[in-house]
């Protein structure tokens, strides 16, 4: 499983940006249908919100890849 880092640019980041801006999902569009589709999840739990404010300290899965959020230097 591939685990990336991401280091927010402000206080939070929506999942579906997340998703595409790490490479997971190639469109947004794309990553608001993971989320629909109930394979992504937000540090264990499923999340089906698409536009979820993700906040440092947060782990993203989907698709076999783990996305740790860090926050803003």
């Amino acid at each position: 499983m591939a685990t990336n880092i991401f280091a927010l640019k402000g206080p939070h980041i929506a999942l579906c940006d997340l998703l595409k801006a790490e490479g997971v999902a190639e469109s947004g569009g794309q990553g608001k249908m993971f989320v629909a589709d109930g394979i992504v999840t937000v540090d264990g739990k499923v999340e089906l919100r698409k536009t979820a404010k993700i906040r440092a300290g947060q782990v993203v899965e989907c698709l076999g890849q783990t996305i740790k959020v860090l926050a803003a230097q």
